[in-house]
């Protein structure tokens, strides 16, 4: 299988799972599984640990958001121009595709605040740091740092999950929901930006350790 049918299956995949998913979040305020891992999570609460969590939670918001993108664009501008371009481009459809899932599937939250299907901040990480991943594995020729790069940035994506199951911003399949979403649009995003590079650079893929 090509790169690009792989690219393109997983996000069929991936987008199934999220369709299946939001079918039966929407009739639903919430699962027995998203409850018993609310009460599990309110178990661990304690005031020590609310100022770190919010602060990992910002890290899904536009505001740590922002500064994220601009160094990403910046520091491949030389390099990789169409993803210097791309990148922003990208994270501002996830903003419109969130709002637009929110909307359909309305489902409040477990603080009873509105459209908490599924959850933007973990769909935006999700493709943020998938586009790192994607984008260091092209780039450096070091195996060890490839799986290191890719480590840090997966325990980012679990913490801000984390941080929004603690702050009771969000259910268990609200996390689900927006991982499942932001994998197939990052998905999506490197087969649109890669489909015209050349046969030989894909077949070839990143240097050997």
């Amino acid at each position: 299988m090509t790169q690009s049918r792989a690219l393109l299956a997983g996000a069929t995949l991936s987008l199934v799972g999220f369709i299946a998913l939001a079918a039966l979040a929407a009739p639903n305020d919430s699962f027995d599984l998203d409850r018993t891992v609310r009460g599990m999570v309110q178990m661990l609460r304690h005031d020590s640990l609310h100022p770190a969590m919010e602060a990992v939670s910002v890290l899904g918001a536009g505001s740590g958001l922002i500064p994220l993108i601009a160094l990403g664009s910046a520091v491949l501008w030389r390099s990789r121009r169409r993803w210097a371009v791309g990148l922003p481009a990208f994270m501002a459809g996830t903003g419109a595709l969130q709002l637009l899932t929110k909307w359909a599937i309305d489902r409040p939250r477990p603080n009873e605040l509105p459209w908490g299907f599924p959850s933007g901040h973990v769909l935006s990480v999700v493709v943020f740091f998938g586009i790192v991943i994607y984008l260091v594995y092209l780039s450096c020729p070091a195996r060890s740092r490839r799986c290191l790069a890719s480590a840090m940035c997966a325990g980012v994506v679990l913490a801000v999950a984390a941080s929004r199951l603690y702050l009771e911003a969000h259910w268990l399949s609200d996390v689900v929901g927006g991982f499942l979403v932001g994998l197939a649009y990052l998905l999506l995003c490197i087969w649109f930006l890669d489909r015209r590079r050349p046969v030989a650079a894909l077949a070839q893929g990143p240097p050997a350790a």
